[in-house]
């Protein structure tokens, strides 16, 4: 059940509002900049990839923080990094179980990248040309890459590519469904105004860090 009962659509409105007043998508609101070039759109990526795997989600920003602080903010400069050294700045940046496997994985990634996209995700969506099936496939053919990871990273590029839109990962719908705001990403795109990605990306952005960081109490005061 929702935690407070929201009885108007102007309620839930006023709610979706305030979430997405911040302006910035979840991972903007984290530091991490969402625009459409090859550099950032791959940082999103493996942050995405990141924030699939178990375990707080604090520890996966700080690794995508790590990564790119080390210099590899670019497909082209992780796929050129040596695995020692990714093992390390993973471990640095307090990743646990399988250091090995994830290095590797991202490196992969990178690589993969590279290789047929020449390091450039907008060559991804060129040939898929802007479906949004297609996108979703050809995000999936990469190494680390799952409906989830496809999830968080089209969360985040719907205020960029538009086409996909409306997109909410499951964090998301469970604040939404908490809150009650609706059960799917079209129930959000209506409260976000329709065909409005962008705005779209911010409330949703918003609930995932809601659901996270269990900030649900301030939202109900």
């Amino acid at each position: 059940m929702p935690i407070t009962a929201i009885s108007s659509i102007e309620d839930k409105k006023r709610l979706a509002r305030r979430l997405a007043g911040s302006g910035r998508g979840f991972a903007e609101q984290y530091g991490f900049r969402v625009t459409n070039n090859p550099s950032n759109l791959f940082q999103i990526l493996v942050l995405s990839v990141l924030l699939a795997r178990r375990g707080d989600f604090r520890r996966a920003l700080d690794t995508a923080a790590a990564l790119r602080d080390a210099g590899w903010d670019s497909a082209a400069r992780l796929a050129r990094s040596l695995h020692a050294d990714r093992v390390r700045v993973l471990r640095s940046a307090g990743q646990r179980g399988d250091v090995d496997a994830l290095a590797d994985t991202l490196g992969d990634l990178a690589r993969a990248v590279v290789e047929r996209y020449r390091g450039d995700l907008r060559r991804l969506r060129a040939a898929a040309h802007h479906d949004p099936a297609g996108e979703r496939a050809l995000l999936a053919e990469l190494p680390g890459v799952d409906a989830g990871v496809v999830d968080l990273f089209l969360r985040e590029t719907q205020a960029l590519w538009r086409e996909v839109a409306p997109v909410a990962d499951r964090r998301a719908l469970a604040a939404a469904r908490r809150l009650g705001l609706g059960r799917s990403a079209t129930d959000l795109a209506h409260l976000a105004g329709g065909g409005e990605s962008e705005r779209l990306a911010w409330l949703v952005g918003a609930l995932a860090r809601v659901d996270l960081e269990k900030r649900y109490a301030e939202l109900t005061d």
